[in-house]
């Protein structure tokens, strides 16, 4: 009884945030272009399917992948799993005894960013419109390399509590040098796949787990630790993409090299 009343609650406020949007969209349609809504029936159903899905998608986060990430991240940082005396707790630990937690949040970050629908749609829509040039499973799993990589920096960032600006600031000025370099029909790409990782399935995980980590590491600050692994989320896949493209071109320049040596010979 209890989740059904929470699920009415959510609803609720589902609705209250999907309202505006209703409104901008019939608003204009009406007093701006003053047309009939085309299909009119079919829309309504779908705002609904809209409502219904984000409330459910919410009550799910809250459920199973916000508690989920936080035990995940309690049994990570257990001092009976780091091989510590349970009396010594967790401050005792080193850096280097937290190497399955870095593992996991690279595999977390990995998995759900290959899961990511928005990344799905524009991995797909460059592969259309590159006419096959960018390949859509090598758009997809790079973005996932630089995410999953990004989170276990973000993790060790947490454990070992170095300011996060530190790292941020370091990778903005490693994507300014990539970006003089890269193919420029790939840059637009490369940021836009760091937003699109941000989205449905990796946000919700990837917030559990640093609040988790944040939560159960000695002397961190769950506000000031738990949050800033989004931002690594965003950096690193520009930095992956980029790289792939330029080890693409490094790789077709050897090639064309190489044919024109046979040629030569």
């Amino acid at each position: 009884m209890t989740g059904l009343v929470n699920f009415f609650d959510i609803l609720i406020a589902t609705i209250r945030d999907v309202l505006p949007i209703a409104i901008i969209l019939f608003g204009f349609q009406m007093l701006v272009l003053r047309r009939r809504m085309a299909n009119l029936r079919q829309v309504l159903i779908g705002f609904v399917f809209v409502i219904l899905g984000l409330a459910f998608f919410l009550q799910g986060l809250e459920q199973a992948l916000f508690p989920l990430g936080k035990l995940m991240a309690q049994q990570l940082t257990a001092p009976e799993f780091l091989g510590l005396d349970e009396t010594a707790g967790a401050a005792e630990a080193h850096w280097q005894q937290y190497l399955w937690l870095y593992l996991f949040a690279a595999a977390i970050g990995f998995s759900t960013t290959i899961a990511e629908p928005s990344l799905i749609a524009v991995a797909i829509k460059a592969n259309q419109v590159s006419g096959g040039a960018v390949g859509t499973w090598g758009l997809r799993i790079a973005v996932a390399i630089g995410v999953a990589i990004g989170i276990a920096l973000g993790s060790y960032r947490i454990v070992s509590g170095t300011p996060l600006h530190y790292y941020i600031i370091a990778g903005y000025i490693v994507v300014i040098i990539q970006t003089l370099y890269t193919p420029k029909t790939i840059i637009a790409l490369a940021y836009d796949s760091g937003g699109v990782t941000t989205s449905t399935v990796t946000v919700p995980l990837v917030t559990a787990l640093g609040l988790g980590l944040a939560t159960n590491i000695p002397g961190r600050n769950p506000l000031l630790d738990g949050f800033g692994l989004i931002a690594f989320a965003s950096l690193f896949p520009i930095m992956a993409v980029m790289a792939y493209a330029q080890l693409g071109e490094w790789q077709a320049r050897r090639i064309k090299q190489r044919r024109l040596r046979e040629m030569e010979n």
